[in-house]
């Protein structure tokens, strides 16, 4: 059977289409919607490997659906055709099934030798420089630093033109950290601590999101930033944040045991803390104004809810006693003390807090 005449026409036709795809995604721009910004590196790499991929992509897409659609088109059933009319027997061709074996199999080959290469860069280049600890909890990130006490609970700043080894790992489920302007991402599981390594280029504020689905408030956990600034601003930063935290343990939070004493709590102190890391499971409204936990206001002046959750007296030591043990149940899961990052100063500023909300 003798090539259709219109084959060559149409071979010609979807090379050149392949061609302008090509050079398409070579010579896009790196701007949103496809490509933020490289913010450092090895980011020019990462993009490299994504133009390489997405002009493999593009030819064979080109290609295939090109020529099924034509041979739909050619070979088509004719009218007047027998309804029982058989196309011609064709099977066998060696040379074709060879081709398209070992061509994909190159390709494949190809492929992960260049991801390998680039992933080497990501994991085990030389570890100097800054190394800075992040960690996923329901529903943000905290940091950890070199000699900084506690965690930074803000944003995450670095001196640009600095190597920068990052360690993630979760306080509680599966997190992912990912920061598109440094084309770096990476799994934040409980127990496991995932590391990549990189050189911040481009001064600026670059948004960290979480894309592993962590429970009902993931879709809030786009709002920090990574903030990559001159080395003097950032010695300035970090110097602060040694001030900030000077009383702070520099362990990662446990479990404290005994009753907490609740003397001194502040209430304003207890209301900022509450806005950061309550309100992605309570209203500051009535117990029936439930997004995962009951609403908390009037929590402990409520005489149609006398009781907690775990139904002991809605009391102020009562109410530390969940903060600090956590509790699961009917509304689900309460993180303890340690999951959410709290000390006992901070518990005893949120029970002062709540005890000033009153019901109208």
């Amino acid at each position: 059977m003798s090539k259709h005449r219109g084959f060559t026409i149409v071979t010609v036709v979807l090379a050149l289409l392949s061609i302008a795809e090509i050079l398409y995604f070579w010579l896009m721009p790196t701007v949103e919607p496809w490509l933020p910004p490289e913010g450092g590196h090895p980011g020019d790499q990462v993009d490299w490997l994504f133009r390489f991929m997405a002009s493999a992509a593009a030819l064979l897409y080109t290609f295939v659906v090109g020529y099924v659609i034509y041979f739909a088109i050619a070979f088509r059933r004719r009218r007047g055709d027998s309804p029982d009319a058989l196309g011609p027997n064709i099977h066998d061709n060696p040379k074709l099934e060879a081709a398209w074996t070992i061509v994909p199999t190159l390709f494949v080959v190809l492929l992960s030798v260049l991801s390998i290469k680039i992933w080497y860069v990501l994991q085990v280049q030389p570890a100097n420089g800054l190394v800075v600890e992040s960690i996923g909890r329901q529903w943000y990130f905290t940091f950890r630093y070199p000699d900084v006490n506690g965690e930074v609970t803000s944003e995450m700043h670095l001196p640009v033109n600095v190597p920068v080894t990052l360690n993630v790992t979760s306080a509680d489920v599966i997190h992912s950290f990912w920061v598109p302007d440094m084309r770096l991402k990476a799994d934040m599981i409980p127990g496991m601590i995932n590391t990549i390594r990189f050189t911040p280029t481009r001064i600026g504020r670059y948004k960290i999101i979480c894309t592993e689905f962590c429970g009902t408030g993931h879709s809030t956990m786009d709002k920090q930033v990574m903030v990559v600034e001159p080395v003097a601003q950032y010695e300035v930063w970090y110097r602060g944040w040694q001030v900030h935290n000077a009383q702070v343990s520099n362990a990662i939070p446990t479990v404290s045991s005994g009753a907490i004493s609740l003397t001194g709590g502040s209430a304003s102190a207890g209301q900022a803390l509450f806005a950061q890391k309550c309100t992605a499971c309570h209203a500051l409204g009535p117990f029936s104004q439930r997004i995962v936990g009951p609403g908390l206001l009037g929590v402990l002046h409520d005489p149609t809810h006398p009781n907690l959750v775990d139904g002991d007296p809605a009391t102020p030591p009562n109410v530390a006693k969940i903060l600090q043990n956590g509790y699961t149940g009917s509304f689900g899961h309460m993180p303890d003390e340690a999951e959410n990052g709290l000390s006992s100063k901070d518990i005893a500023n949120l029970v002062a807090y709540l005890n000033t909300l009153k019901v109208k």
